[in-house]
């Protein structure tokens, strides 16, 4: 029935060329630390950014991982200063798909190597520069990356935990939906995800994506049709409909916004019936960007950390 679906995704391709007037090959960097903390003030004016300052725990590497002719995607590494095999974290920065960037959370991965894990925060292209399937299939090739050079990285490659925040979060998600389906890439295993404000549904009586009547939503942007137009690519796109027994267990970590967590209910359910493990935890009353804040900074690393261990 999967194979069915897929396979009605590219039949709608073919009959509606995807649109590209999102693609401008200029970075957006509407979505940064900064802007977020100062839009932020205007409901709290307490809340702070979070920064961690281990002075020893600095980038140890770059690392390119997926060339695409000219353009280069990368990897920069969190890591203890020995070389033991250890468990490891693939971390995927959130930004409507479309902004962003990888160094917005380099106090998490500071934050986790401190904690004696592995972290690779990645970059992967934007809906400004290639459209729906790209991230995803830049998201694997890192998976793919990992276990192909853990010996060489010092990683347990049983020990893998794919990561991210709000569209990192469901790209997070979808990722170790589909390990099995070889989707985006051949399988490989994953541990664990942590889903932090990530949708786990476009389309869904939850969900707030597609709405393009005042200008193209970045779910839009993203696929390059809206939701009406190619329904099949969204859902596609969404980890609830790629559930199957095979999936690592799930945490999810959310704000207070409701939609910014929609279908995760449904999802679990499904994980349940397969008898896989998923635990949720809402920082009640926080904003969707409360993974950027030092009130809630703290319980966030400490959620991840019980869940890794």
């Amino acid at each position: 029935m999967r194979k069915i679906g897929i396979l009605f995704v590219f039949v709608c391709q073919g009959l509606l060329a995807q649109n590209t007037q999102g693609l401008t090959g200029i970075p957006d960097t509407s979505f940064a630390n900064y802007s977020a903390w100062q839009s932020a003030l205007k409901t709290d004016p307490t809340l702070k950014l979070a920064e961690y300052t281990a002075k020893e725990i600095k980038a140890t590497r770059t690392l390119v991982y997926k060339e695409i002719g000219q353009r280069k995607l990368v990897l920069d590494v969190y890591e203890p200063k020995d070389k033991h095999s250890r468990k490891t974290m693939l971390f995927f920065h959130g930004g409507g798909w479309r902004s962003g960037h990888r160094s917005q959370h380099v106090a998490l991965a500071q934050a986790l190597a401190k904690k004696g894990y592995r972290v690779f925060l990645a970059e992967y292209r934007l809906s400004t520069e290639a459209l729906y399937p790209a991230a995803m299939e830049d998201a694997q090739a890192a998976l793919i990356y990992l276990h192909a050079h853990s010996k060489a990285l010092h990683i347990n490659p049983n020990q893998i935990f794919v990561a991210g925040y709000s569209a990192g979060g469901q790209m997070a998600a979808l990722l170790g939906s589909v390990q099995d389906e070889n989707l985006f890439g051949p399988g490989q295993k994953i541990k664990g995800v942590i889903d932090l404000d990530g949708i786990l549904a476009f389309i869904h009586p939850e969900s707030g994506e597609g709405d393009d009547r005042v200008r193209m939503s970045a779910a839009t942007s993203y696929f390059g049709y809206s939701k009406t137009e190619n329904p099949a690519i969204w859902n596609q796109g969404s980890a609830l409909h790629h559930v199957s027994k095979q999936d690592p267990p799930v945490l999810f970590i959310n704000s207070g916004i409701a939609r910014m967590h929609a279908g995760r209910e449904d999802f679990r359910a499904q994980m349940g019936q397969f008898g896989l493990f998923t635990d949720v935890y809402t920082h009640e009353n926080s904003p969707h960007t409360f993974l950027l804040f030092t009130r809630w900074f703290d319980k966030t690393v400490q959620l991840i950390d019980q869940f890794m261990q």
